[in-house]
């Protein structure tokens, strides 16, 4: 699920929480393609956890994935069917999907 920076990442670093709708199949049964989610922002104080489903920046595209792992500041994200987009900075992690 890839979304724009403009629609999700500037209201989510202005602290606002964003609704998006879910694109593709990559994290079904999670988030279904076409369905909304509420996503709010994450800021230093943010506890984030592997599992967690977050708006994210890797390698210059924008997805609406799950956290697969956490090493320091470094996270990797993928999507729910065992794909890795690769690894980003906790700088690049913009908001979580609301629970």
């Amino acid at each position: 699920m890839a979304y724009t920076e403009r629609g999700s990442i500037e209201p989510l670093k202005a602290g606002r929480t964003v609704e998006v709708r879910g694109t593709g199949n990559s994290m079904t049964p999670l988030i279904e393609g076409g369905e909304t989610v509420v996503v709010e922002p994450v800021n230093d104080k943010t506890v984030l956890q592997k599992g967690d489903i977050v708006i994210a920046k890797v390698r210059g595209h924008v997805y609406l994935h799950l956290i697969r792992a956490i090493r320091s500041d470094q996270i990797q994200i993928g999507n729910n069917h065992g794909r890795v987009n690769g690894w980003t900075s906790r700088a690049h992690i913009y908001g979580r999907l609301k629970r």
